[in-house]
């Protein structure tokens, strides 16, 4: 098996195979993020990626799941895709689990034909970016989406009946947009309701453009308590629409995971915990970790 530069994964499919169909990014600029700026984006040959997945069926006597890399791999054409999700489904005839990288836009570019094309072939789910609500946030970390884009690319995604886990950043909008940041994510995901979210922490990338930001006192990164904050209004304000909350990435202050809404008071009663005694709210600053 081939993998090309840095190789990033959702922290929920630690146990999958990972089969690198695309390179890089489309978009690449996001001022957030550094994951894919050692390459840029194209589509690896389909022969290449079949070499990869037969390589995984010798060294792997059982797979139950597989994920796509790099980032938005649903940017490829239909056809190419489908013949990935075919070879996959044939090559591994014990798979249950068949998920990758999408934007909210590159649902849009497809048709429904194609998107449920795509589903019949084999996807399961679809892990997008949607990282804030607020389009002033949006437009600031050159995300190239605004609410509308998601709110129609749900719908695409949803009519085609392909799971879609979002996630988002809590203090993205810094310390000045902090409140804003929170009630206008908040207010989408009620709005789109997606099968998933999986909310972090902000953490400033070494060499990102928002660490750069950051230098020159553009961007004032939020308190503890502000991140605290932004995670209780989402847990008092969500709608209850059913979806897993996978909120136990590595740097959030208050990690934990389950099924939405059953689990929105223990939710609550644990960042209300950590808001009146965890001894990282008197912080000015968040303290951030590369991912």
């Amino acid at each position: 098996m081939h993998y090309q530069g840095k190789i990033y994964r959702p922290w929920m499919e630690a146990e999958s195979v990972l089969i690198q169909t695309t390179l890089g990014c489309s978009n690449n600029q996001c001022t957030f993020c550094t994951m894919f700026d050692d390459k840029r984006f194209k589509v690896r040959e389909l022969a290449d990626i079949f070499i990869d997945i037969e390589e995984a069926r010798v060294i792997y006597p059982r797979v139950k799941s597989i994920f796509l890399i790099d980032g938005n791999v649903m940017a490829i054409r239909t056809e190419m895709l489908v013949s990935i999700l075919d070879k996959i489904k044939t090559t591994f005839p014990e798979i249950e689990n068949i998920s990758l990288y999408s934007g909210f836009n590159d649902f849009r570019r497809k048709s429904i034909t194609e998107l449920k094309e795509i589903k019949s072939a084999g996807l399961d789910m679809a892990y997008t970016g949607l990282e804030s609500g607020d389009p002033i946030v949006l437009q600031r970390i050159q995300k190239r989406m605004t609410r509308e884009h998601a709110i129609e690319g749900m719908e695409l995604a949803r009519a085609a009946n392909i799971k879609v886990l979002a996630s988002f950043i809590f203090g993205l909008g810094g310390k000045e947009r902090s409140k804003e940041h929170a009630i206008n994510t908040t207010s989408l995901l009620n709005i789109i309701q997606p099968d998933a979210i999986a909310p972090m922490a902000l953490a400033v990338q070494p060499g990102s453009e928002l660490e750069r930001e950051v230098a020159r006192s553009e961007f004032i990164l939020p308190t503890p308590l502000q991140i605290l904050e932004e995670e209780k209004y989402l847990l008092e304000n969500l709608a209850d629409f059913n979806c897993y909350y996978w909120g136990d990435h590595g740097n959030n202050i208050s990690p934990m995971r389950g099924m939405f809404p059953g689990v929105r008071q223990p939710f609550l009663d644990k960042v209300n915990d950590n808001i009146a005694h965890n001894p990282v709210t008197k912080q000015n600053i968040i303290q951030t970790f590369a991912w």
